[in-house]
């Protein structure tokens, strides 16, 4: 199936994402696979076989957020240069949200900027960080603090790569399918409250109402100046998460689900969700196996993190909150008192 992105209030950018086997590729020009030794031990040798160029060269870069730096973007920048790519040239990101934020991020500075597609290999990539154009790296102030808004010029959506996951990876998605859930469809929301994950034909509607989802936000808003910070739900909480375990305690949708907890349990004290929708919630994630508890070690510290999450403005910390099930709003006006009352609860002591 095709489902298409359609950006027309900055640019006139339209391209397709392909939820279907992996098709053959034929492309007039060099191109540079980006991965990691993880997803190409799996699965480059079944890639390779799709893909016809002129050229065909593979960067493998380390496997891990923490490697989500400018070093390693520098890095592939090099091996660019060192194969003479020019401005018609072609990058491949082949793995996860990592692989594909930083394939994005370097196709947007090598020579101004060159064209790249999405494969992704990750539930968390395919229903989320391959759609929408948002590429970047890590530094040591926050999570994606550096980077562009960069449009791909195709996805391609096989799910047979997903038959390779660790269980906890494939988890990982599924946080950020909960998240567009809870913020954009009630409905949906129940479905996936009975959902065999392990089931083929539900995991490929999963993927395809999530992608749907994402597209039809990411169609009104390319770069986050209204709906689409809502898709930053659990990320505020989450991302200072990442930033005090150096990126290397939880997965990036580990720490999403417990910052939805988080974010649902001042929802509750902001008397916008009811506790018993936060515990559906919260159900569901733990169901799934995903964290939703986390030591807080000074409310304070963490509470100051905040103001470098990119969604805060002019000293304002802005809250992306469920308003109801399938609903939601954003909060830039929440007293410190209240707030550091809901990190309370998940201090150190608890």
């Amino acid at each position: 199936m095709i489902v298409p992105i359609a950006l027309t209030d900055t640019a006139p950018i339209t391209y397709d994402i392909t939820i279907d086997r992996l098709p053959n590729l034929t492309f007039d020009t060099k191109v540079v696979i980006v991965t990691n030794p993880t997803v190409a031990g799996y699965h480059l040798e079944r890639l390779l076989a799709h893909i016809t160029a002129t050229q065909l060269e593979v960067v493998s870069i380390p496997d891990g957020e923490q490697y989500k730096t400018l070093a390693t973007v520098e890095g592939i920048l090099n091996a660019l240069f060192e194969y003479k790519l020019d401005r018609k040239s072609l990058l491949i990101a082949f793995g996860g949200g990592v692989i594909g934020d930083m394939t994005g991020f370097t196709a947007s500075l090598y020579q101004r900027g060159i064209d790249f597609i999405q494969i992704p290999t990750t539930l968390l990539s395919q229903v989320d960080a391959s759609v929408g154009g948002k590429t970047g790296v890590n530094n040591a102030y926050g999570k994606n603090l550096v980077g562009a808004f960069y449009q791909p010029k195709a996805v391609y959506i096989d799910p047979a790569f997903l038959q390779t996951l660790p269980p906890r990876e494939f988890a990982a998605g599924i946080a950020e399918i909960v998240k567009m859930a809870v913020m954009f469809d009630r409905e949906y929301f129940t479905f996936l409250g009975n959902a065999d994950f392990g089931d083929e034909a539900i995991l490929k509607e999963v993927i395809r109402r999530s992608v749907e989802l994402k597209a039809w936000v990411v169609n009104q808003d390319e770069k986050e100046a209204g709906i689409r910070a809502v898709l930053n739900y659990g990320h505020t909480f989450g991302h200072v998460i990442e930033n005090e375990t150096n990126y290397t305690t939880y997965l990036h949708g580990e720490a999403v689900a417990i910052g939805m907890v988080m974010a649902n349990a001042l929802a509750v004290e902001l008397g916008l969700f009811s506790v018993e929708e936060a515990e559906r919630v919260e159900g569901l994630l733990t169901r799934v196996g995903l964290p939703t508890t986390y030591a807080i070690a000074d409310v304070d510290s963490f509470y100051e993190h905040f103001f470098l999450d990119k969604k805060s403005a002019r000293g304002s910390i802005k809250f992306i909150l469920p308003d109801g099930m399938g609903g939601h709003t954003i909060v830039s006006d929440s007293d410190a008192s209240v707030v550091k009352k809901v990190l309370r609860q998940f201090g150190a002591s608890q």
